[in-house]
């Protein structure tokens, strides 16, 4: 069942008996379910009001003990399974959760003993060179190439490194000869036709000169990593559209980025958000569309599934992710680098080659109208290490990452607004009325989110269905009804409040009289919530919101896989007798079949299309997750297993089914 259809067969069951502690605990865990621990709270502190002494009220103490855990409160957490303890001594979920409460308790008491005052800490960023993750020892050059390295630390201080390429030393020298060369021919040749002469043969050596640059910087970036690292790599400083995509298949098949790249993007994405205001103007051209997505919550496949959907990310493909990046899914890791790496995606090839003054500011242009990313509750100290990302992170890469990532995270923006008309942000609207869009450009975002204040209550508030403004069923900002949303809008002459935040069953909630969308990306929440994802285009001018539906990835590959299987099923030749020879022997019966492929394509004219699609084949690379590059493995089969021709055409002829 449901938590919301749960919490209302509990209401009705209170109705009809109000004095119940048993309705009022229960109701509370399907409000934990929900993450309203708000709710829960209050619905905990009524069971342990109604019978204070009976066992009953463990369960009160419990589910409150619960909600304060999962909000971050621990001390309270403490005292509530204190209080479980006592009534159920030889409770062992109790007792888990006491250990656990208290390992909590002395480890804040430790950190906040070490911790240095706030304004005596430095930034772990400022502290990190990228270039020295991962750096193995470089051989040592031939005599006389030390020489030449100041000359290229000068000219490419990317590289950052030494090099033993004594080709690129000598060519970069060459190249800076040349340059000077043209220069002086350029300024003492007066004659017009001279300087086009000149001006034309600088504009090569530039291009000379960025090639070798790149040329330098990629073979010091493949020489400084360990040579058994085989994933995507990053060529000099530049995170560029081909490395994107190599690295979302190397996520695929989860493997993990090396960590001096991902240090890098995590290094470039905070100077780029540092410089952005906390409420981002996005400017959508008549004619081009714009896609928002809500929470994603470290469902990496789930994302993919986006792009496939509605395409990569790109100038005209612009997205805006709102916050809840990580956290409770298992590939917060995944997510969190894929998207910072498209924001600081650089366009690739040869149009951007000429000048890096221009290259760069092509690059920043192109990015900024490509991604865009907003904070939400989940991008915080407290929440990460409660759901799950800090672990991941200490898991996957380092603890250092950890303060880095949380570090980057405080200079996320809070809110983005569209074309002047829609105003979209992770959490809600606020305690007051008189809100300007000038007074959220002003918060001092770089830091924590506090517990209340605007900055709190953009990245917590819920909407609500009753009118004014209520207490937060998340025990953290407020509930705010539909005269607060129109307010605001008038007040900033908006048409639309598009925010997250909250699981719905459809991926997206129109409430407040269509003044309010809620858009939640995350299909299947938690692995158990079997609720849809969605995202929402809006097409210029009019910005009229077109919102796709789409499920979870893993239900997808399921009923995938139960429709090929059926499909097999109708032809399939096999007798019993033989499925029960295959399940002891596949691994000589895999080998036989293949090389069945290979003779009967020769043998019998098949097309090579004919082969690959015999049901045998398909079920072998199904089911063991092997895969068929060409037919080249096929064939070393062949060699090592031999076999009769007539009988491996047979064997062919029967998993046809000709």
């Amino acid at each position: 069942m449901k938590p919301s259809k749960a919490i209302d067969l509990y209401t009705q069951a209170i109705e009809v008996n109000n004095d119940n502690a048993v309705y009022w605990a229960n109701r509370a865990f399907a409000h934990t379910k929900l993450e309203e621990y708000g709710s829960a709270i209050q619905d905990a502190t009524k069971a342990i009001e109604i019978d204070p002494k009976y066992s009953k009220a463990s369960l009160g103490y419990y589910r409150r003990g619960a909600a304060y855990m999962a909000m971050g409160k621990i001390k309270e957490a403490l005292k509530d399974f204190q209080q479980v303890k006592k009534i159920c001594p030889n409770d062992p979920d109790a007792t888990k959760k006491l250990k656990e409460c208290e390992k909590a308790v002395m480890k804040l008491k430790f950190e906040e003993a070490i911790s240095a005052p706030e304004s005596e800490r430095r930034s772990v960023a400022d502290s990190i060179d990228y270039h020295t993750i991962g750096v193995v020892a470089v051989s040592s050059t031939p005599n006389g190439i030390n020489k030449q390295m100041p000359l290229i630390n000068a000219l490419f201080p990317e590289v950052g490194c030494k090099t033993n390429s004594s080709f690129v030393s000598l060519k970069v020298d060459v190249v800076a000869a040349a340059a000077s060369v043209i220069t002086i021919l350029g300024v003492h040749v007066v004659t017009k036709g001279a300087r086009t002469v000149a001006a034309t043969a600088m504009t090569m050596v530039l291009v000379v000169w960025e090639h070798l640059g790149s040329v330098a910087a990629k073979t010091v970036s493949l020489q400084n990593v360990e040579p058994q690292y085989s994933g995507p790599r990053i060529e000099g400083d530049v995170v560029t559209l081909e490395f994107v995509k190599k690295m979302m298949d190397h996520y695929k098949n989860q493997k993990c980025l090396h960590k001096r790249y991902a240090c890098q993007i995590v290094l470039q994405i905070r100077e780029m958000m540092r410089a952005l205001p906390s409420l981002v103007d996005v400017t959508v051209l008549e004619g081009k569309h714009f896609t928002v997505c809500g929470d994603v919550h470290g469902q990496f496949y789930d994302l993919i599934n986006i792009f496939e959907l509605n395409g990569l990310p790109s100038e005209d493909n612009p997205y805006l992710f709102n916050g809840d990046f990580v956290d409770r899914g298992s590939f917060s890791v995944e997510v969190i680098l894929t998207l910072f790496a498209f924001k600081c995606m650089s366009p690739s090839g040869d149009a951007f080659i000429f000048l890096r003054l221009w290259y760069s500011l092509l690059t920043a242009l192109v990015t900024a109208l490509s991604i865009y990313l907003s904070r939400g509750n989940h991008e915080s100290k407290s929440m990460n290490k409660i759901y799950g990302f800090e672990g991941e992170v200490k898991s996957k890469l380092s603890d250092m990452f950890v303060e880095l990532f949380a570090e980057v995270f405080c200079c996320l923006p809070l809110a983005h607004v569209i074309n002047e008309k829609v105003f979209v942000v992770h959490g809600g609207l606020f305690s007051v009325d008189g809100v300007k869009l000038s007074d959220i450009r002003a918060i001092d975002r770089f830091c924590e989110p506090p517990e209340e204040g605007l900055m709190c209550e953009l990245l917590w508030s819920d909407p609500q269905p009753q009118l004014g403004r209520g207490p937060s069923k998340r025990g953290v900002g407020l509930s705010f009804g539909a005269d607060v949303t129109k307010r605001f809008l008038q007040d900033n002459n908006l048409d639309l409040v598009v925010r997250s935040h909250e699981v719905k069953d459809d991926g997206y909630e129109i409430e407040h009289d269509g003044k309010l969308i809620t858009v939640f990306s995350a299909p299947n929440y938690c692995d158990q919530m079997g609720n849809k994802g969605a995202f929402i285009r809006f097409e210029a001018p009019d910005l009229k919101p077109n919102i796709v539906t789409f499920s979870a990835v893993r239900e997808k590959e399921e009923k995938d896989q139960q429709q090929n299987n059926a499909g097999m099923r109708k032809f399939d030749p096999w007798p019993v007798f033989f499925r029960r020879e295959w399940n002891r022997n596949w691994p000589f019966l895999v080998g036989f079949a293949v090389t069945g492929t290979i003779i009967t394509k020769l043998s019998l004219g098949l097309t090579e299309e004919d082969a690959k699609n015999s049901p045998f084949v398909q079920r072998h690379n199904r089911n063991y997750h092997l895969v068929d590059d060409g037919f080249s493995d096929s064939i070393n089969l062949f060699n090592i297993l031999g076999g009769s021709q007539i009988c491996v055409c047979f064997s062919e002829w029967m998993v046809l089914g000709k």
